[in-house]
């Protein structure tokens, strides 16, 4: 008797366990629009990438990290101006991106820096850039390289 309430009361630990875990958003319901980049002055200078980041899933994603074989130190930062106007950059860390939300990254917001290039980023190519998810999930955009003095993708 006490061997069946024991596992009674497991398999319905289990069951409520099983029920409270949160739902895990994919890759499928992060879509990437406009991505670019300007083109690089040699690699002593690191890169920068841009793009619209949109969750159309029904949960939060978060945004961890980002990989390419272009540069070794890729990270999301930010750019913030103080009251006197001095602009700095650090590490912005996780980006949470809520259902149906998005985020820019953007020249003099978050965007995508490159450090420690591994080619000069060149007008005209593209290279791989992969997003990577607090889940495990991994979203791969080509990034094209436009002319050095680009403002946007249109350019």
């Amino acid at each position: 008797m006490k061997k069946y309430i024991l596992t009674s009361t497991l398999a319905a630990l289990l069951t409520l366990g099983g029920l409270s875990v949160p739902a895990l958003a994919g890759p499928e319901d992060v879509v990437v629009e406009n991505a670019w980049s300007r083109a690089s002055i040699g690699m002593n200078r690191p890169g920068a990438a841009y793009m619209t980041i949109r969750n159309t899933g029904d949960e939060p994603v978060t945004l961890t990290g980002l990989a390419t074989p272009l540069a070794m130190m890729p990270e999301i930062h930010e750019t913030k101006t103080n009251a006197e106007g001095v602009s700095s950059m650090s590490p912005a860390g996780e980006i949470a991106i809520a259902p149906g939300e998005s985020v820019a990254l953007e020249p003099g917001g978050l965007h995508a820096m490159l450090m420690r290039l591994q080619e000069p980023m060149t007008e005209g190519d593209t290279f791989p850039l992969s997003l990577l998810f607090d889940d495990g999930g991994e979203v791969t955009v080509e990034v094209p390289i436009l002319g050095i003095a680009a403002r946007g993708p249109e350019d």
